[in-house]
């Protein structure tokens, strides 16, 4: 059975509306002075994918490079990202996470992932929670589309 583009459409509307949701939530429990969501996401890229310019960064987060300057100048501010030049290449300069930056999303991590964890033991049935596991790949798949 084949889906219409109508129920398409309406599949898109409210995957947004829910991912909204989630997000929020998310940031709810943001403090001030912890990352921005975009200092996070650079800051996560670096740890699970390595070293990077700022330009490959820029276009990778989908923004301009000067946001992304800023971003990054914030995150060097704080010690949690480090320059360097780049070996093969002196004029480039290359942005990796510290020490300081692996411990800050570690901790992040562990606490916003077990508010979640939490939440699916006890509010969800294991069906439920089988069919959020065989969503997560085609989220990010629909992510990387967009």
């Amino acid at each position: 059975m084949n889906v219409t583009d109508e129920e398409l459409l309406q599949a898109s509307t409210d995957l947004r509306v829910a991912l909204g949701r989630l997000i929020r939530r998310l940031r709810q429990g943001y403090v001030v002075g912890e990352l921005t969501l975009p200092e996070r996401s650079v800051l996560s890229r670096l740890d699970r994918e390595g070293p990077a310019t700022p330009g490959c960064l820029a276009d990778l987060e989908r923004v301009k490079p000067q946001a992304m300057g800023v971003t990054l100048a914030g995150l060097v501010e704080r010690g949690l990202v480090a320059r360097r030049k780049d070996d093969t290449d002196g004029r480039k300069v290359l942005m990796s996470v510290t020490g300081a930056g692996v411990k800050l999303l570690t901790d992040r991590r562990s606490r916003t992932t077990e508010r979640m964890a939490t939440a699916m033991a006890e509010k969800f049935t294991a069906a439920e929670q089988r069919k959020l596991l065989a969503a997560i790949p085609l989220i990010e798949r629909l992510a990387g589309e967009l």
